[in-house]
């Protein structure tokens, strides 16, 4: 059999204007506190274009943007504009890539490392809206970039030393977060799907603080910690991460995406 390094890179990482699919949260995945009366958003397109143009909305520098990430070859990662701030995983939620996640949670609550003080984490309790959250993951983790007065500056302002269940309330409602999503949900090269549709596609964001680096997800209960890392090698470790726990788990499935966030200059 071919190993999950020897696959052919350009098949692992599709770049999302190509890719043209929606990310959600599957109703069926939602945790008991997501009861089915929480509002649902229509998904957003996975294209690094509208993506880097809502967070612009929300306030995030305009000297940084999303770019794809065309696969793990130290190569195409040199093609990455630095630096790098956060990265994005868009990945299909499969029995196999949910394989032994609540042994990875309890593994990091028995090792003490369920906590991360000065992460900006939040749960997600809205429907179809893990691309918006992935967005507030990855630029709420570098609040020096924000525009003063902007969304996010109110934003993490506002829930500043908030749970991450009560930030996910706060943003639940929201309405001018929630009408810049509605205006971009409406834009892209896909026809725009309908409220009640789900998907199986989920977003996720990567980003270093303090020496760590992190996985945040808004499915799950806290960061996850997936060791140590630093700014100029945290693009290599973050793909790295995503190659060993998410593409080697799944080594048939072929729709996983990565972008950066990246320097725009």
């Amino acid at each position: 059999g071919t190993s999950c390094e020897s696959i052919p890179l350009g098949v692992k990482s599709i770049p999302l204007h190509q890719l043209k699919k929606f990310c959600g949260l599957p109703s069926d995945r939602w945790t008991s506190e997501m009861a089915a009366e929480h509002k649902r958003w229509i998904p957003l397109e996975s294209n690094p274009e509208i993506l880097s143009t809502f967070l612009h909305n929300l306030g995030f520098s305009s000297d940084y943007a999303f770019c794809d990430i065309y696969g793990t070859d130290p190569d195409l990662l040199a093609m990455v504009p630095t630096p790098v701030v956060a990265v994005i995983l868009l990945y299909p939620i499969t029995d196999k890539t949910e394989s032994g996640r609540q042994a990875q949670e309890q593994k990091l609550i028995d090792e003490g490392k369920s906590s991360a003080p000065g992460v900006f984490f939040m749960r997600q309790t809205i429907g179809n809206a893990c691309g918006t959250i992935g967005l507030l993951h990855a630029s709420g983790n570098s609040p020096h970039l924000a525009v003063p007065g902007g969304f996010l500056h109110r934003f993490l302002e506002k829930t500043l030393g908030q749970t991450s269940a009560e930030r996910g309330k706060v943003l639940e409602e929201d309405m001018e977060i929630e009408n810049i999503h509605g205006t971009l949900s409406q834009q892209g090269q896909s026809t725009v799907p309908d409220i009640a549709d789900d998907t199986n596609l989920h977003f996720i964001a990567f980003v270093t603080k303090d020496g760590v680096l992190y996985e945040l997800d808004g499915r799950k209960p806290f960061p996850i910690q997936h060791g140590p890392s630093k700014a100029d090698t945290f693009l290599q470790d973050a793909v790295a991460v995503i190659q060993s726990e998410f593409m080697c788990k799944d080594p048939d499935e072929v729709r996983f995406t990565m972008l950066a966030l990246a320097s725009a200059q």
